[in-house]
This record gives structure tokens, C-alpha cells and sequence, in this order.
């Protein structure tokens, strides 16, 4: 048995940061795992070009599909995978379900509850990006603050009549509407920000993405605090038959359960 329970961390959340930093300091700095020490690795799919990086070691780029990934798991004899990506990263979640099953390696999917609609929101919620640009074209929305990411616009290029207001952390990706503008930040976000954001371009509607979590909610608060409509784009579902947990502290248990 190797001295080392090695972990690899499907990663580029906020939890998926704070699980590192549990896994790599206190209090589990210096612990054994039936003898062996933690060793956790995060691996960043490389899409944002200047990320946050967690503590640890990090790997940066893809596996070459969940053959490429199940490789990776027995060459470098990976005890355990955490999938802590984003909500809609549905591709590394499948692909690290075939590969977790293929090298007989346990899986656990991080993943923070989704948003709950409270008493004078007005959400819309839909299936795809292609249904939230549907929705915007039924709601003769005009001024959008659309907040999905970067690569996912040319579901919205095709809208001539709304104005955008696009945030995302690099450049967005064309194609993209002809009538927008852009900001480049990352999060977290205020209340206060938000409620300044969208008075300031006098949006009437938002667009998301159910991605949960405390990060970007303030804009869901500021739209129900000004009567402004918000499109839900809703995420796909955990991958069935593998284990869930809601949060970084779950998945730290978890880990200590495999090596107890």
C-alpha cells in the first residue's frame, strides 16, 4: 500500500478552492488516512486565462476524454476523484464517471445546491441557452444583463431587438448579439454592486444560469428588489449512481470514510 491517498479534484469552482485548502491545512495537515498521508492534486480544464489557483498541486488542461482520464487514475495510482466543476460542466462529469468506473476508482460529485425561487422573484425558468433566448424574444425583454458565460452567446446572436450587457471573466467568445456590452470581473459580487449595476443600465431583464452558490446570488436579491425579471436556465442533473455532497466539509468526510 502507497504511503500517499491521493485525491485528484476536478476543479475551477469556489468549493472546489476551499476543499483544497481543507485537504492541503489545518486541521487535517500533518493527518494520516489509515496511515497515509493526503495528496491532492487539481486539475483545471485551462478555458479562463488567468485563474485562481487553489492550494496544492495543479495540473492545467484536459485528459483527452474519460479514456484519457481513466489512464490518468491508474498511472498515477489516484485513490479517489472529487468532481467539483461547475454545474453545467456536464461533459467532465460524464467523462469522469466512465473513467472513475473504468479504473475502479471511487467518485464523489461536489455540487452546491441549486437557487430557490422567494416570495416576489420573477423567474422564468428554462432548459437550455436556446430556450432562455426563446424566452427573451416571448417577453419583448429590451435591456438584458446576460450572465452565462462567455462561450455560450451565439444562442443569443441571432436577437436584433434586445441591448446586452454581458459579464463574464475573459472576452467573450463570437458570435455574440450585435448590441452589446461588455464587462470583464469576477466574482464574488455585492448587493450593493448589483442593485448599482443594474440601475445604472436600466436592465429590465437577467439572464443566468442555475450555477447556486453565495458568489453571484446578489444579482438575483438586487432583480427582486427592483421588480426586474431573471430567465433561470436550469442545470443538468448530477450524473446518477455515484455519491453527492453539498459541500466542501461533506466531501472531507467522505474522504476520511475511504481511507478509515
Amino acid at each position: 500500500m502507497s504511503e500517499t491517498f491521493r485525491v485528484l479534484l476536478l476543479g475551477g469552482t469556489t468549493e472546489a478552492r476551499r476543499l483544497a485548502g481543507l485537504l492541503h491545512g489545518e486541521p487535517l495537515h500533518g493527518a494520516s488516512l489509515d496511515g497515509r498521508a493526503i495528496h491532492v492534486t487539481t486539475s483545471l480544464a485551462g478555458r479562463v486565462a488567468r485563474p485562481v489557483l487553489p492550494p496544492g498541486e495543479v495540473r492545467i488542461g484536459g485528459f483527452g476524454g474519460a479514456e484519457g482520464l481513466s489512464r490518468h487514475l491508474r498511472a498515477h495510482h489516484v485513490d479517489a476523484v472529487i468532481d467539483a466543476t461547475h454545474p453545467f460542466a456536464a461533459t467532465i462529469s460524464r467523462n469522469a464517471v466512465l473513467a472513475a468506473a473504468d479504473a475502479h476508482v471511487p467518485l464523489l460529485a461536489l455540487r452546491r445546491p441549486s437557487w430557490v425561487p422567494a416570495e416576489g422573484d420573477d423567474w422564468h425558468t428554462v432548459g437550455s441557452l436556446a430556450g432562455a433566448a426563446e424566452a427573451l424574444a416571448a417577453l419583448r425583454a429590451r435591456r438584458v444583463f446576460l450572465t452565462t458565460g462567455r462561450t455560450g452567446l451565439a444562442a443569443f446572436a441571432g436577437l436584433d431587438g434586445p441591448w446586452f450587457l454581458v459579464r463574464s471573466v475573459d472576452a467573450p467568445e463570437p458570435p455574440y448579439p450585435a448590441r452589446m456590452e461588455t464587462i470583464l470581473d469576477r466574482g464574488p459580487f455585492t448587493l450593493d454592486g448589483e442593485r448599482e449595476l443594474l440601475r445604472r443600465h436600466r436592465v429590465d431583464t437577467v439572464v443566468t444560469k442555475d450555477s447556486g452558490g453565495a458568489a453571484t446570488a446578489p444579482k438575483l436579491t438586487a432583480a427582486r428588489e427592483a421588480g426586474v425579471r431573471v430567465v433561470v436556465v436550469r442545470r443538468p442533473p448530477a450524473p446518477e449512481g455515484i455519491c453527492v455532497a453539498a459541500t466542501p466539509d461533506e466531501a472531507v468526510r467522505w474522504v476520511r470514510q475511504l481511507g478509515g
